[in-house]
């Protein structure tokens, strides 16, 4: 015998089908939100390190700073921003135990945003992240050398999954 709690396929059609149709609405409704709330803080902090990966090589006269090539204004403000206190590019740059969890603050809302604007296409919205964090423009993510910067992003993403 069937515990109680489980539903059987005769308990289903017992339902008044009004009553599927509504379920099945809601459902349907509720799929964007639970596709949302399954990108997970390991899938963002994937992204970053995916980013640090894929991040091109800089001459040491590029200004930038970390693995991850960070420009020294974005350090200050985002550290101040997810740290409560400011960080030195020198301090971002030494230490990445310092430098991801920012990072992780600053990339997790621009994901899932980029999740929204792909329809829940996770490929595409870390594509769309990438290009974000390369030109501040994620609709640039097929574009030329952005483009291939994205691609190398998603297939070092991919890795950890």
């Amino acid at each position: 015998m069937l515990p109680d709690n489980r539903m059987t396929v005769r308990s289903i059609r017992s339902i008044p089908r009004q009553r599927r149709w509504l379920a099945a609405l809601f459902l349907l409704v509720l799929t964007p939100f639970a596709a949302q709330a399954q990108l997970s803080d390991a899938k963002v902090e994937a992204l970053v390190e995916a980013l640090r990966v894929a991040a091109p090589p800089a001459s040491a006269d590029a200004g930038l700073y970390s693995a991850w090539r960070v420009k020294p204004d974005n350090i200050v403000r985002w550290s101040k921003r997810c740290l409560d206190r400011e960080v030195t590019p020198e301090q971002f740059a030494a230490d990445q135990a310092v430098a991801r969890p920012v990072l992780v603050c600053v990339m997790g809302p621009v994901l899932r945003d980029q999740l929204a604007q792909s329809n829940n296409n996770e490929m595409v919205a870390v594509q769309r992240a990438a290009a974000w964090w390369m030109t501040g423009e994620p609709a640039q993510y097929r574009t030329g050398s952005t483009g291939d910067y994205t691609l190398r992003v998603l297939e070092a993403y991919l890795r950890f999954f």
